[in-house]
């Protein structure tokens, strides 16, 4: 950490010595180790380190943005010298500015939790240990033709610096482990079914034995799949599938992507067009939070903002460069956790009370479209009827538009799905369009 704060405060004074209006430079450190198993014998292992340094300049009403591995101090200043003389070269662009100094005030000095010492210190026994207790709940199992187990850890850290003020780092851990199973159906079919946890602390994941117990268990619920019927009707969306449907609402919601017109939210912020049942704050100080924050990439002090209530989206993800294209303020350049607001029951019991749906589990393949919002996604699942989860299915899209879609939007459950900086529960939603047979 100390090594990178030297580098990217070295980067910024090297530019301002080589004629750079203004500087602003980012030092980033990794390590990440995987391990996979399969069948009952270690497969694979990976292990990475990288490190760098970005450096973004402004120099005679001119912007670059520029990057390097090498942060030996002989090498960064040939490269820092080198990107201010590219930087005179370029085109003026008067929206470009290193971030307003008041952006950067009232940074939270609150705990986050984001480093756990003890996924350091893992080692390969451990993982070793992690992945036989995994397989041997999968292995030799009825119908299972393979079984994979997979596990990983990892350590982020990083430091900002700028020539108007800023100063500040983060650290962070992430640990979790998975299974995948395939077992043998009828004829050539061979369902799977997946598993896994993921957080920044070790005491914060699942039990591994009950990762291996709930991947077996979800691959034999698919024995016997079929395509579904093409229909309109209801659809639930179990939680650990769900977060992609509130990604693909919100990815277009940027001032990048508005300024572009290559979103369907142009023109829409603060109209009501959901359902009030869709509450969505983007919250960066969530303690133990996968991406949270202190700050943004353009040093403005974290807040929780809210994106979606009252049936609008209220707030868009504006940097400080697409705020002056768009004449706002900017909130944020991106996302980080986003937190919904949640109902009374979970997936269960919202099950017992359909008469007539269909549950999606995952998704498989397909798109949206971010300056229309139609979409098109693979999906599988069951048949719910009378409020028994039934038949699995798969081979079927689900198909509309995303704003339609939201503003069908009947229930939000209360089950969340933690391994995910998107917290989302159980979604139900209504006139939604199946293709199958």
């Amino acid at each position: 950490m100390d090594e990178l704060s030297i580098a990217a405060r070295a980067a910024v004074e090297l530019g301002k010595k080589h004629g750079a209006s203004d500087v602003f430079a980012t030092a980033s450190g990794d390590r990440s180790v995987e391990f996979q198993m399969r069948d009952g014998k270690l497969e694979r292992t990976k292990e990475a380190t990288s490190r760098g340094l970005s450096l973004r300049v402004w120099a005679e009403g001119r912007y670059s943005t520029n990057s390097t591995t090498d942060l030996r101090p002989d090498h960064l200043d040939a490269f820092v010298a080198e990107c201010v003389a590219i930087t005179r070269a370029l085109e003026v662009d008067p929206m470009r500015a290193v971030p307003d100094p008041a952006l950067f005030a009232g940074r939270s000095e609150a705990d986050l939790q984001l480093v756990d010492g003890s996924v350091r210190e893992v080692s390969r026994e451990q993982r070793m240990t992690w992945l036989g207790e995994i397989d041997a709940r999968i292995a030799g199992k009825d119908k299972v033709i393979s079984a994979t187990s997979n596990t990983w850890d990892g350590q982020y850290a990083g430091a900002m610096a700028s020539s108007n003020g800023f100063d500040g780092g983060w650290e962070s851990t992430s640990v979790g482990w998975s299974a995948s199973v395939t077992v043998q159906d009828a004829g050539e079919a061979r369902p799977e079914g997946d598993w896994w946890g993921d957080a920044l602390h070790l005491s914060d994941l699942p039990d591994r034995g009950a990762v291996g117990d709930e991947a077996l268990r979800r691959a034999h619920l698919r024995l016997g799949s079929v395509r579904g019927p093409s229909k309109k009707g209801l659809m639930i969306v179990e939680n650990v599938a769900a977060g992609r449907l509130i990604g693909a609402l919100l990815a277009p919601a940027t001032g990048a992507s508005v300024q572009q017109g290559r979103s369907f939210w142009k023109g829409k912020v603060g109209q009501k067009l959901l359902s009030e049942k869709l509450v969505i704050d983007d919250d960066p100080l969530l303690v133990r939070g996968p991406s949270s924050r202190r700050f943004d990439s353009d040093g403005i002090a974290a807040k929780r903002m809210p994106l979606v209530a009252g049936g609008a989206l209220n707030n868009l993800y504006v940097d400080t460069y697409y705020g002056k294209k768009l004449g706002q303020a900017p909130t944020t350049g991106g996302a980080s956790n986003r937190v919904l607001g949640l109902g009374a029951r979970g997936l269960e019991a919202i099950v017992k009370d359909a008469p007539d749906a269909i549950l999606v589990t995952s998704w498989l393949g397909g798109n949206s479209d971010p300056t229309t919002g139609d979409f098109s996604f693979g999906m599988r699942g069951h048949l719910v009827k009378d409020g028994v989860i039934g038949a699995p299915v798969g081979e079927m899209n689900v198909t509309g538009n995303l704003l339609t879609l939201f503003a069908g939007l009947t229930e939000v459950g209360n089950d969340v799905w933690l391994a995910s900086s998107t917290r989302v529960p159980t979604l139900v939603f209504d006139g939604v369009q199946f293709s199958g047979t």
